[in-house]
């Protein structure tokens, strides 16, 4: 058993999955930074600094002694909130991280398309001028 779970450690995808999940919580460290110190302070102010997690309704005691419960709805309001700008920002970088990877793609075939063509731009020289080459010699040779 200790044998198999060794080989099972030791198999790449597990340690893809771990350095996986390494840098994503490094990268969660990111994101939730930048929906609560960037985002989130302009979209408080847009809407006018009203605060969802405030909201809740209270169901009263049905006995003395007991407390009444409250539901905090506003809560869930405020996490799908966050939830959905935290998803928002992410899919925007995500995008523009595979658009500059498409872009960058672009760029290096056109360098390899240029670079083709020059390569057989020399090739048609070089003939052309063994062919002049060949041309003078057989030229010289008749003489």
């Amino acid at each position: 058993m200790l044998k198999e779970f060794k080989e099972f450690i030791n198999r790449g995808s597990v340690m893809d999955l771990a350095v996986g999940i390494i840098i994503g919580g490094a990268f969660t460290a990111i994101v939730t930074s930048l929906v609560n110190d960037v985002v989130m302070p302009i979209v408080s102010m847009i809407i006018g600094g009203f605060d969802f997690s405030s909201l809740k309704f209270t169901i009263p005691a049905y006995a003395e002694g007991i407390e009444p419960a409250t539901v905090n709805y506003g809560n869930f309001i405020q996490a799908v909130i966050n939830f959905l700008i935290i998803a928002l920002v992410i899919f925007l970088m995500i995008r523009t991280l595979n658009k500059m990877r498409e872009r960058a793609e672009r760029l290096t075939k056109k360098a390899e398309e240029k670079k083709e063509e020059e390569a057989a731009q020399v090739e048609e020289d070089q003939t052309a001028l063994l062919k002049d080459i060949r041309d003078l010699l057989k030229k010289q040779n008749k003489k």
